[in-house]
Order: structure tokens, then C-alpha cells, then sequence
């Protein structure tokens, strides 16, 4: 629960700043947030259910629905929140972003990394399952030839915010880990304490959430025109 309320303290506290108030996005990041979190709460409810993750009740309050305690509930708002606020607010900060003349080579040559990786350890549930899956997404947005450079360059920007907190979830600096991995799911290589599918985990719920506040956002303003 700490974990989750330090992750949205300052953008919350932020999102008021009244030259580039976030608050006045809630009517788009919500709506959105809400979607992306009902899909990854089944893929999670689907892969604790089968032992490829779980939880310490240690650190937990004791509050669940179905098999998942509230504190993961409210990770896949809060962390999201984050991220989207970070977003908002590069766009604002930065007049360039060097990642755009790249983008679809970034974006072509993760697709072939995470499908090939996929494919090869296709035995391994939470690694072939991550890493096809956001492949496949990806291989969409190249298709259509979407920029996605900002999205890159908010997640590179929140990768030590990333490191530090799925650090302490993972079992950095504490006894035990809140969230424990069963490596006969996964690659067995970590960043850290952290198994290196959490990245590209993390990065697709930071795609999705991003590009479905973005659709609506575009959609309620050509109704309002």
C-alpha cells in the first residue's frame, strides 16, 4: 500500500499545477485506466491462480477481491496514474523529442526481439505470454504507422522510479518480497531483484493506458466540434 501511494503522491499533488493542470484530463485518463486495469486484473487473477505469481500476506492488508489483495488492485491504477501524468506533463516541458525521427525502427526491432524471445521459451508462461503479446501489439502500431516516441520517452523517464519501487515489491531492501515469481514461469534473469519481464509487463500497461487516453480524449473532442 506504501508502495502504491508513493508512486502517485507527487503527480497527484502535480496534477493541479495551474499552468498545466492534469486534473482536467481525469474525464479521459479515468475511462481509460478503468478499461486497461479490467484486462490486466484478469491476466493477473488467470496467472496467480496458477502459481506463476503470488503474494506475501506479510506485507498486505488482509483486504482482497478474489485472489488478488486490494494493494494490486490499486497498483494498476496508481501506476498508471504516474505514468500518464508523465506524459502529459514532457509534452509541456519538452519542445523536441529526439526519439521521433527513430520510432518505427524502435518499434520494428521490439517486435522482433519480444516475439523471437517469446517464441523461444515458449514454455515459460509469464515470459512467452509478455513478451508475444506486447510484440503483437506493437506489430499493430507499426502497421499503422503510429508515432509512439512520446511513449517511449516517458517510459525511458520512469525507469528509475520503476527500478526503485517494482525493487521493493520484488524484495529489495526489505526481508521478504511482497510479490514472489515462480522462475519455472520466467527467464530466471532479473534486474536486481526484479525478473526482466516486469519490464516489458510494465511498458505494455503503459502503452495501452496512453494510447486509450489518447483515443478517447481525441473522440470527446470531435464530438464537442
Amino acid at each position: 500500500m506504501l508502495v502504491d501511494l508513493f508512486c502517485i503522491l507527487v503527480p497527484f499533488i502535480a496534477s493541479f499545477y495551474p499552468k498545466h493542470s492534469f486534473y482536467k484530463e481525469w474525464k479521459y485518463f479515468l475511462p481509460a485506466n478503468l478499461a486497461v486495469a479490467f484486462f490486466f486484473l484478469i491476466w493477473d487473477y488467470l496467472f496467480t491462480e496458477a502459481g506463476i505469481w503470488g503474494f506475501n500476506p506479510d506485507y498486505l492488508t488482509g483486504i482482497y477481491l478474489g485472489n488478488l489483495p486490494i494493494e494490486e488492485i490499486l497498483f494498476f491504477i496508481c501506476i498508471p496514474y504516474a505514468v500518464v501524468f508523465t506524459y502529459f506533463a514532457i509534452q509541456y516541458l519538452f519542445a523536441k523529442n529526439w526519439l521521433t525521427p527513430k520510432v518505427h525502427f524502435i518499434t520494428g526491432l521490439l517486435v522482433v526481439v519480444f516475439i523471437s524471445i517469446g517464441l523461444y521459451f515458449y514454455n515459460r508462461l509469464y515470459t512467452t505470454i509478455t513478451l508475444i503479446s506486447t510484440g503483437i501489439y506493437l506489430l499493430v502500431l507499426l502497421v499503422k504507422r503510429k508515432d509512439i516516441s512520446w511513449i517511449y520517452f516517458s517510459y525511458l523517464l520512469i525507469i528509475p522510479f520503476f527500478l526503485a519501487s517494482n525493487g521493493v515489491l520484488t524484495g529489495s531492501w526489505i526481508d521478504e518480497p511482497i510479490v514472489w515469481y515462480n522462475n519455472a514461469e520466467n527467464m530466471g534473469l532479473r534486474i536486481g531483484t526484479i525478473p526482466i519481464e516486469d519490464s516489458v509487463y510494465g511498458f505494455l500497461l503503459v502503452l495501452m493506458n496512453i494510447q486509450l487516453y489518447e483515443f478517447i480524449k481525441k473522440g470527446k473532442k470531435k464530438t464537442v466540434e
